[in-house]
Order: C-alpha cells, then structure tokens, then sequence
C-alpha cells in the first residue's frame, strides 16, 4: 500500500452565512472552482493529472444539488476524465471527503486527487433539504435525533459546563481567532474571493471579533430553552437517569457561527509528485470514523481522536497540535477535559465559535490550519477531530515530511 501525501491546502475565507455577507453573492460551485483553479496554478498541476475531485457537501439541494462536486469539476479546467463524488456524513463531511481521497491513493485507485468541501449557508440554508430525520415526527421519535444545539446543551448538563466556562471558551476561541489573523497565520492556505456584486476581494474571515467581551457575552439570551422544553427534556431524562436539571448554556456567542465557505486539499502519491512544483508537506498517517450516543449527538468527534490514538500506536504526548471542531463550547470543553490534552495544544488559533462552521467544508479546512500552524512552529504531527450529527466523529492524523 502505498503513501497518500498532502501537497497542498487552501480555502475560501469564511463569510457571515446571511444575506449581505461577504460571500452571500458567490455561488458554491464558484467558491470551489476559485479553489481549484488555486491549486492547480500554484501546484503547476495538469488537469489530466487529477484522478477524482471528493466533496463533503451537507445540504445537498439547490445550487448545493446534483453532485457539486461533478458540477464544479465541468466548470473548472479539469477534464471530463474526473468523475466527482459529493458526500455527507454530516459535519465530519469534509474531513471524510480527504480520508477518501487518501484510501485512493493509498490502494493505487488513483494517484492523485482533490479533496475538500463547501456550504454556502447564506444561500443554501441549513435544513433546506427538508430531510425525514427532523421532518417526520414518526422517525424523530423513533431514531431519536435532536438539534444540535440543544445537544450542547444536555452535554453541559450531564457534564456539569456552566455558562461561564462556555462563555470564557469562547471569548478565548476570539481573541485566538483574531490574534492569528492580524498575524497572517491563516494566509498560507487563503485564497481570496472576488465578490462579484461589489467587485470587493474577500480576503479574510468575517466573523471573527476580537474585541468582544465578558459583559457583551453573558447578555445573549439562551437560543434552545424552547426546543428542550417541548418534549426533549423528559426524553433526555429518561435516557439519562442521572441528569438533573438541564442547563440551557449557549447562545449566539458560544455556538459555532453559520458561515459560507469551501475548502481543498491536495492528495497523491510520491510518484503525482514527480509532475508537480510542490513537495509533500505531510502525510496522512491514521484515519478513523467514530459513532457515539445518538442523542449526546456531538461526542463522535471526541471518541474518535481515541480511536485514531490507539490505531496509531501514540499517547497524547506524541501529537503536537490538535484541531477539535468547536461545535458549542460546552463540546470543546469536554474534549479537552476527557481526552488530557493541555488546552494550549487544541484550536491554538481559534476554531469554529470565532471564525465559523460551514459545514460541509470545515473538516477540510482544519487539514490546512493544522497543517499550516504545524509548519510555522517547526512541529511534527497534528490531530484533526470533528463531530456531525447522531453522534458521528471522524479524526486523521497527518505527519510532517
């Protein structure tokens, strides 16, 4: 079997997933097509030479339907030889999209190939698909899935996360956010955007605010009182005999931010290599899927970074840097108290709560911040996690080369 390497990773930056954000105006296949077109001009890659293009996608309808990722590959300079894959496994879509693409590679399917993701959330909002799984009461009650914020929530209840700790998460995920981008650590994998309504170039990520504070953040009403309290609440307790009262912590400050936004990577053997102007940055050492309790929903992300330790042979002594998808603070402070990494390891530049979650794209997109911030500390091996819904995780771990 052979090495699946990583040459590159780039992204859009990210924009407020309403109208009048920073992208709202750019459709999601030209978000991707602008990612392409980057990768195959600062690789000096041939289109020829691209096997497969793999996207996780989650709202797959509308511009988002039809497979997205063959759509994009028509419209960009590849040729018709590229198939294009669109997946969803929720949230963890983009990060599964990259763990594909390396199984190609590494079983000789294909030697090299693009993967990544995208969600433009401003123009294909989330639950527009109208999927059974929130829809029909009957599968509701009988899977059971619940919103995932509230899920945060019953998180926090069962693990005892108070609304400051989320708040102090947050206001940390901020000041990080903002700290790395006045010092360009996320300008090595930007591509910027041409918004083509205002003719302005998107450069950076729109909803980071640095400046925000304890005060602004304890004022946000809780948004999930009323979800938990039509029905979830004596659902939860009798799936949980030990909870108590539940504690509706998070609020449009501490959650992860509606954003549009897309994501690339580029994978291949050494042999694409030879063809190419870049060198391997890393490797893709360990890849794995995780499930949790269904109705914890977000802890996938948390027993899969266990999960990849284990088949990797290491402790966590041995990883240098780790991206956990922030899905809710009270998440991202779970996993740092149950997994024992030191806190100044995990989401060094922020993460989801600052810069915001596009869904389909995000796993791909913490490839290239862990793979970037890996590289500007002379650091080695880097961990990404991430949680989508019913308790889904995914987790790789990538060495530098």
């Amino acid at each position: 079997m052979q090495t699946a390497y990583i040459y590159d990773a780039l992204r859009t930056p990210r924009g407020k997933g309403r109208d009048g954000g920073a992208l709202n105006a750019v459709t999601p296949v030209e978000l991707q097509k602008a990612l392409i077109a980057a990768a195959l001009q600062r690789n000096d890659i041939e289109g020829a030479a691209i096997g497969d293009l793999v996207l996780g996608c989650v709202t797959q309808v509308g511009e988002q339907g039809g497979n997205i990722a063959k759509v994009a590959a028509l419209l960009s300079d590849l040729p018709s030889s590229v198939s294009g894959i669109t997946l969803n496994r929720y949230c963890s879509s983009g990060l599964d999209a990259c763990n594909v693409a390396a199984m190609q590679v590494m079983t000789g399917v294909q030697e090299l190939v693009l993967a990544g993701g995208v969600e433009s959330m401003s123009r294909v909002p989330m639950l527009a698909d109208k999927a059974s799984f929130y829809t029909d009461p009957a599968i509701v009650r009988a899977a059971p899935f619940v919103p995932m914020g509230l899920a945060a929530d019953l998180v926090a209840s069962l693990d005892g996360v108070s609304r400051e700790e989320c708040d102090a998460y947050a206001l940390q995920s901020q000041q990080r956010a903002a700290t790395a981008q006045s010092g360009g650590h996320f300008a090595k994998s930007l591509i910027a955007i041409e918004n083509r309504e205002t003719g302005a170039s998107v450069s950076a990520d729109e909803s980071v605010r640095g400046d925000i504070t304890p005060e602004k953040l304890a004022g946000f009403d809780p948004l999930f009182v009323d979800f938990g309290k039509k029905g979830y609440e004596d659902a939860f307790k009798a799936a949980f005999p030990d909870l108590g009262e539940m504690r509706y912590v998070h609020h449009v400050g501490n959650s992860p931010g509606i954003v549009d936004g897309a994501s690339l990577v580029v994978i291949g053997s050494a042999a694409a290599g030879e063809h190419m102007s870049s060198k391997p940055r890393a490797r893709i050492h360990t890849m794995v899927n995780a499930c949790a309790n269904e109705m914890l929903a977000l802890t996938g992300g948390i027993d899969a970074a266990d999960v990849a330790l284990r088949k990797a042979g290491m402790t966590h002594g041995d990883v240098d840097l780790v991206e956990f998808n922030e899905a809710f603070a009270a998440v991202s402070i779970k996993f740092v108290r149950d997994t024992g990494w030191d806190a100044d390891r995990v989401n060094v530049n922020g993460g989801a709560i600052a810069l915001g979650h596009a869904m389909g794209a995000t796993g791909a997109s913490l490839i290239g911040t862990v793979l970037d911030e890996l590289e500007r500390r002379d650091l080695t091996i880097g961990l990404v996690a991430i949680s989508g819904a019913a308790g889904i995780g995914a987790a790789t771990i990538i060495e530098r080369v």
